[in-house]
């Protein structure tokens, strides 16, 4: 007697747990490390890139930033060290659609001025890289550039230094809500 209640449980808990067998997934993979690793290599891609995003190249007075086809900075932050007296944006566009399609430029203003700034250079033009001329909200700012194509700004860091917070942007038409960030000295 005993043995035909064991079967039928036993029956019954197999069927539960082949049904449950497929949405079981299987354990976490254990890291595997080499004695050659360094902390630097272990360390996760997008920290990196993150880092490198935000800090001033090689602790100079000058910032690599990127722009692509898909309406993107390669950073969100710029930090300008407070013992630079001017500092350099190198703008490098690093997809392939021409200006008139997917330009991209620098511009540098107070936060709170960005909106209007980019709206007046919308209305100015491509002619004027859409920045409106003798704009006194405007820091600085490049010319318009298309896919390949480099182009830098240097500008009085003091102009930075209060009275902020301060950003950046891409002046282009409709790329305002996607490309911008901070910019600071610190």
């Amino acid at each position: 007697m005993t043995l035909l209640r064991i079967t039928p449980l036993a029956a019954v808990l197999a069927i539960a747990l082949s049904a449950c067998s497929g949405q079981q997934s299987p354990p976490p993979a254990e890291p595997v490390a080499t004695p050659e690793a360094t902390p630097a290599e272990t360390a996760p891609a997008a920290d990196a890139v993150d880092a490198a995003a935000t800090a001033p190249v090689s602790g100079d007075c000058a910032f690599n930033l990127e722009g692509n086809d898909a309406m993107q900075f390669n950073a969100k932050e710029i930090v300008v060290p407070a013992s630079c007296s001017e500092f350099t944006i190198n703008l490098e566009h690093t997809g392939s659609m021409p200006v008139a399609a997917m330009g991209h430029n620098v511009v540098i203003t107070k936060e709170a001025d960005m909106g209007e700034v980019d709206k007046d250079g919308i209305a100015a033009g491509a002619a004027s890289d859409y920045v409106k001329a003798g704009d006194d909200r405007v820091i600085a700012h490049s010319k318009m550039i298309g896919g390949g194509e480099k182009t830098s700004v240097t500008f009085d860091v003091s102009k930075i230094a209060t009275g902020g917070p301060y950003g950046f942007f891409c002046s282009f038409p409709g790329h305002f809500a996607m490309m911008q960030g901070s910019i600071r000295v610190e």
